[in-house]
């Protein structure tokens, strides 16, 4: 693997590990709006959530499609 294939490996492994961070937070802020959280406080805590797992499946779906698209010449 090459200085450009390491770059693409930290910066898929960065964002994957993005997205897990921002999954992790969006099911914490979901669990809490759904349970603890009352009236406008957990409407904005489940749409928060709701916008953080989008997110973080945006990032996944980026970081798996640069390995899964990338150039078969430098496989």
């Amino acid at each position: 693997m090459g200085a450009g294939g390491a770059d693409r490996s930290a910066r898929r492994r960065g964002r994957l590990l993005l997205a897990g961070l921002l999954a992790v937070v969006g099911l914490i802020l979901l669990l809490l709006g759904l349970t603890v959280a009352r009236g406008t406080v957990a409407g904005i805590e489940l749409v928060l959530a709701l916008l953080l797992l989008v997110a973080s499946y945006a990032i996944q779906r980026v970081a798996r499609r640069e390995t899964v698209y990338r150039d078969p010449g430098r496989r």
